[in-house]
């Protein structure tokens, strides 16, 4: 009997001992500072900035007059320029894009540094020029890009809308007659640091929706995000190279991955996020053309995903090098929603079938924990990891997804870990020296409280 009642709290010690050579920390080390960073995620990056006339102290710059017209035909590019070089080197300004027009900019790269706590008021809508022909041979991969910021704020309840359609059509994606090319991402926030994003909608972008780079201390909360499932490549937030990053309370229907993160990226929270239609919340892909991808320190609290092709997705490539590690999945609803549940080592976005290679990057200690509804799939959890570097250290906890029309499975391929709790489909697959724990109750809330630090370039 002593022998059966082999605690989680030993499946922790195997983490301590085993938790492989090139994570270089132990399972609970790996998270101890991550509270403090979800505190500082959440609460105070940044204090509330408001522009309204209640506080004189603030300067208005008002594109409108630095010559903007606003009727979506004219192009105000200059315009936006001018303004953007006189806020930004002003204290205490606000760049207002006021409501109730349209204003046509060409692909620009707005730089900083800035003045402290510059504010950027989109109440408007800002329109792209809609054809590809015409688009800036100098910015062939971006639209609005923000350079070198510092306590900057973009707010309002305006659109960003990249017009899309053209592109989309002239995909390879979407016509294999076509050359495949890189398209614009619409709004690029890149080496920049504690920058808020609050209330606007970005949609129809020409590629990507948002991308986040090589920054750190970011915040989006209340966006939306919207492209149609049929729009390629239209990933909707994609955090790249950068740390410390909040997404909250968003909305995202796109083309592509709801929300992507790829090499150099951690300490990352997303929380209360609607996804779909889409392609799932997505770390990866990762190791593409044998490159090393390193993603740490993720979480997803709450979520609810419908329609989507994927759900919760890993995906690495074959010959690729690194590791993932350290991510917690919680409390996350599905509705119709193919692979809920999908780790996958042999991603393979290609015209070709991939090589067969034996390096891999490596993923480890990653939790699923209060994942329930219904999968359009049969294999409701897939963890199809490489026999060369399997997975490691896999925790299911209260998993409940359910098939309308017929049965769920779990499939594995060189994955190991375990499950507790109320387990459907059953994850008998998951091979682990631990399988045959049972966990004592009063231990079990031991094991959640240890695990409570846990928290895609396509193209």
């Amino acid at each position: 009997m002593m022998n059966k009642l082999l605690v989680i709290v030993s499946f922790v010690l195997v983490c301590l001992t085993s938790a492989s050579a090139s994570a270089g920390k132990d399972f609970s080390e790996s998270f101890e500072n991550f509270t403090e960073l979800e505190d500082e995620l959440e609460g105070g990056l940044m204090d509330s900035v408001s522009w309204g006339s209640a506080h004189v102290n603030k300067v208005i710059v008002n594109v409108d007059g630095f010559g903007a017209v606003g009727d979506g035909v004219s192009d105000d590019t200059q315009a936006f320029v001018n303004a953007w070089n006189k806020a930004c080197s002003t204290d205490r300004s606000v760049l207002l894009v006021p409501q109730g027009r349209r204003y046509l900019v060409n692909a620009t790269r707005f730089r900083g540094p800035c003045s402290d706590k510059f504010v950027i008021q989109i109440e408007g809508t800002i329109v792209a020029p809609d054809e590809p022909k015409s688009w800036d041979p100098k910015n062939q991969r971006n639209w609005l890009s923000f350079y070198n910021l510092t306590k900057v704020y973009f707010q309002g309840n305006g659109v960003i809308d990249g017009s899309g359609s053209k592109w989309w059509a002239a995909s390879c994606k979407k016509n294999k007659t076509n050359p495949c090319r890189g398209a614009p991402t619409a709004l690029t926030i890149d080496l920049s640091s504690a920058v808020r994003v609050k209330g606007l909608t970005i949609q129809n972008s020409q590629q990507m929706n948002f991308v986040i780079s090589r920054s750190n201390s970011v915040r989006v909360i209340d966006v939306k995000v919207s492209s149609p499932e049929e729009s390629p490549n239209t990933d909707g937030i994609h955090i790249t190279d950068s740390t410390t990053v909040l997404v909250q309370n968003c909305k995202i229907g796109t083309g592509d991955d709801c929300i992507s993160i790829v090499n150099g990226s951690s300490n990352i929270k997303m929380k209360n996020i609607y996804c779909g239609p889409g392609h799932g919340i997505s770390i990866g892909s990762l190791g593409k053309d044998n490159s090393t991808g390193i993603v740490e320190k993720i979480v997803l609290d709450k979520a609810f995903l419908r329609g989507a092709t994927n759900g919760l997705r890993i995906k690495t490539w074959q010959g690729g090098s690194g590791y993932v590690r350290s991510v917690r999945y919680q409390d996350v609803r599905m509705e119709d929603v193919s692979n809920p549940i999908i780790i996958d080592q042999f991603y393979c976005d290609s015209p070709t079938s991939c090589q067969n290679q034996t390096s891999a990057v490596e993923i480890s200690q990653i939790m699923y924990r209060n994942i329930t509804g219904t999968s359009r799939s049969q294999k409701a959890m897939k963890f199809a990891c490489s026999d060369s570097v399997p997975c490691t250290h896999i925790v299911l906890n209260n998993i409940n997804l359910q098939k309308s029309d017929g049965t769920v499975e779990t499939y594995c391929n060189s994955a190991a870990g375990f499950g507790y709790g109320y387990i459907q489909p059953s994850a008998e697959c998951l091979s682990s020296s631990d399988k045959d724990a049972t966990i004592i109750p009063n231990k079990e809330a031991d094991f959640i409280q240890s695990t409570e630090h846990l928290i895609h370039t396509e193209l």
